[in-house]
């Protein structure tokens, strides 16, 4: 069951067990209420970054919020239709379901790259370790997706030696072979 698998599909699956409900609860909360969900841990960094760098008032803090939610979201959704196209076996042979981890592993990236900066913009060392970390995977990853070429399909090739000579009674009778 596991002899097509690569390691790029292996990895990609570790990744979106992590960031699914990890990311999905923290766009959840965010919805949820959004000055309370972004306070939290995983995004107090850049609720301190709105707030002290860009002086954003009520409003648009929550419309930051809902713009990070959403941005988690879609990083979830994709990570979902990897999942589900890594689940095709032909899907997975041929490579196909990269598309949707390289989109999530981009946008991830931005994210957790942007929130990177923004926890060592205001001092925030644990949020900073936290998307540090995620960064690295996130980048890990998409290593292993650009060096690891899916593999390919075995060519149908057959010399003129091994095909067999075709029978006499199977020839075809034209008007001037007679």
């Amino acid at each position: 069951m596991f002899r097509n698998w690569r390691i790029g599909s292996v990895n990609g699956a570790l990744l979106a067990a992590y960031f699914i409900p990890a990311w999905a609860l923290v766009a959840f909360n965010i919805m949820l209420a959004p000055v309370h969900g972004l306070y939290e841990r995983p995004s107090v960094a850049v609720a301190l970054f709105l707030s002290d760098h860009l002086q954003m008032a009520g409003m648009d803090t929550v419309r930051a919020a809902w713009l990070l939610a959403l941005g988690r979201a879609t990083v979830v959704a994709f990570f979902a239709i990897y999942l589900v196209l890594l689940s095709i076996p032909r899907t997975r042979k041929s490579g196909s379901s990269d598309e949707a981890l390289g989109i999530a592993l981009a946008i991830g990236s931005l994210i957790s790259f942007a929130s990177m900066v923004m926890a060592s913009k205001v001092g925030e060392m644990a949020a900073l370790r936290l998307h540090a970390t995620e960064l690295l995977l996130l980048l890990g990853a998409a290593i292993v997706v650009v060096i690891e070429k899916p593999a390919e399909a075995p060519k149908m090739v057959q010399k003129a030696a091994e095909a067999p000579a075709p029978l006499a009674l199977e020839q075809a009778e034209l008007l001037h072979n007679r």
